[in-house]
């Protein structure tokens, strides 16, 4: 299993060839995909999320690392049969309306999709009515809110309100992050968590799921 251990450090060290390279030689060597994933590429994916946490790496790093671990999910992910889909669990994500920063998100997003969930990402300045809307259409697990501005912090309320409304907020566990956002305010407008980085938000999302 030394190959596997390979691909966790060439992720880590965000060597994109080098995990495409050491992902197919496991691939032709007839390692199952499902382990490769598991082991390999989210194993890596784990290691950078703790590090990013304790401070030891940082953002452009840890996209580099998401990069490297894309290029071996790319060649894994197809080989899939439906009956050992990857996913961890779904995760719709998107930042509210009137706020168009998409870094925190990206990274987040980014970071989930390394720890195996599906992530449907739908975008800055987005509406309560879309991601009703998001929800209904993909069915997710979880619902991801970020707001970076304090002026559109209300628009989170709006968007957990709309999904009551609508009857699917019992469906989903709803995590909300964000600069200005606190856990106070996560349990002020009725969301389940509140994570203040992509590696809790990881953290998080596995406990939702569990």
């Amino acid at each position: 299993m030394s190959e596997i251990k390979e691909v966790i450090e060439a992720v880590i060290a965000g060597e994109v060839e080098k995990v495409a390279e050491l992902t197919q030689e496991l691939v032709d060597a007839g390692e199952k995909p499902q382990e490769i994933i598991s082991q390999g590429l989210v194993g890596g994916m784990d290691v950078v999320g703790k590090r990013f946490k304790a401070n030891e790496m940082f953002v452009p790093e840890v996209l580099i690392a998401a990069k490297a671990m894309h290029s071996g999910m790319d060649i894994v992910k197809p080989l899939l049969t439906d009956g050992e889909s990857s996913s961890a669990g779904t995760i719709v994500i998107g930042t509210v309306e009137g706020d168009l920063h998409d870094i925190g998100k990206n990274l987040v997003a980014m970071m989930l999709e390394g720890a195996g969930f599906e992530v449907i990402d739908i975008g800055i300045d987005i509406p309560a009515a879309e991601f009703v809307e998001a929800v209904k259409e993909n069915q997710p697990d979880i619902v991801g809110i970020s707001a970076l501005l304090t002026t559109t912090m209300p628009a989170m309320e709006e968007t957990v309100q709309a999904l009551e409304e609508a009857g699917v907020r019992e469906q989903v566990k709803i995590m909300v992050g964000g600069a200005p956002v606190s856990k106070d305010f996560a349990d002020e407008i009725g969301a389940d968590g509140y994570a203040p980085d992509g590696s809790t938000a990881t953290d998080l999302a596995r406990e939702f799921i569990a």
